[in-house]
């Protein structure tokens, strides 16, 4: 456990998520270049059309540093207004954020909404400065505004550029020292908080969750708490590239499990997942969804 790294990308749409994204799976080898094609992670019709992220994506990837191994769960999050809702879901499954910030454009209003997230979920926050590439590019000047937005230091805030590489390989390293590993007892009844879930025609619903305490086995009669529903764990495994079968997931590390439901409405964002024959005393606090915010220039006001 103490070697696992979960985070997240947050930041406003266009700003060179999916893009990083990419070039982390290439420097960790989690693909090959012949695998990887713009926004890998972006597997809807829409997306690709429209070059946003729609739905949030989970991927393991595994990197030696120093001789030892480590496991860095990524999930890449949507920048656009309209799915604040999936960036909480995934907020809630990490332990640091990497802020992604354009340097050619500056902060922007999802940057401080979505931050603002991170930072009410205790999340370790690691300020990027994106396509320092670009002949527009200001990078001293952005690199300020990062300053007075979160208080670090500007030597802090790493200078990268998707597109090219430059700097990625830094910012690897930086994720592996400074987001702390997932904190959980292995040894107490399993507790796995659902993120997100996908309909799968063929197989049915794919719930995806973090193990917070405890672990889960293939064949494990388990239980959604909320629903009080039981079901087999048919088959769970990582979320790499493509789906990665596993005979176990323990605690601090990110999974899927499919367990043939049929119906969306039975398995909940937030849900807990716990096992039948030892079932965890309560559920874990799920999170609300986000409230609709207005923005005042680039500072969202609550709408209550």
């Amino acid at each position: 456990m103490k070697n696992i790294r979960n985070f997240c990308i947050i930041a406003h749409i266009d700003h060179g998520k999916s893009t990083l994204a990419d070039r982390l799976l290439q420097v960790t080898n989690t693909i090959s270049d012949r695998e990887l094609q713009n926004q890998t992670l972006d597997d809807m019709d829409l997306e690709r059309e429209r070059g946003i992220t729609i739905k949030s994506h989970a991927i393991q990837m595994e990197y030696e540093k120093d001789g030892e191994k480590y496991i860095l769960n990524l999930i890449d999050t949507p920048g656009h207004v309209d799915f604040s809702y999936e960036v909480s879901r995934s907020i809630a499954a990490c332990e640091g954020a990497l802020l992604i910030v354009d340097a050619a454009q500056s902060i922007q209003a999802q940057t401080i909404s979505n931050l603002y997230l991170a930072l009410e979920n205790d999340l370790e926050i690691i300020p990027v400065l994106n396509k320092i590439d670009l002949p527009s590019a200001n990078p001293e000047e952005v690199t300020d505004d990062i300053v007075d937005l979160i208080g670090c230091k500007p030597e802090d805030v790493l200078r990268v550029s998707g597109k090219t590489g430059e700097g990625v390989l830094e910012l690897l390293h930086t994720i592996i020292e400074k987001v702390p590993a997932p904190v959980g007892d292995p040894e107490a009844p399993l507790q796995a908080l659902i993120f997100d879930s996908v309909y799968n025609p063929f197989r049915g619903i794919e719930a995806f969750y973090k193990v917070i305490n405890g672990e889960i086995k293939k064949g494990d009669q388990v239980k959604f708490m909320s629903t009080g529903k039981k079901y087999g764990a048919d088959e769970i495994g990582t979320l790499k590239l493509n789906q990665v079968e596993k005979k176990v997931i323990k605690t601090g590390d990110v999974g899927y499990i499919i367990s043939g439901i049929k119906e969306a409405s039975e398995v909940k964002v937030g849900d807990t997942i716990t096992l039948v024959d030892n079932p965890a005393a309560e559920a874990i606090d799920g999170f609300e969804e986000v409230k609709p915010m207005v923005f005042a220039g680039i500072y969202p006001v609550d709408t209550e």
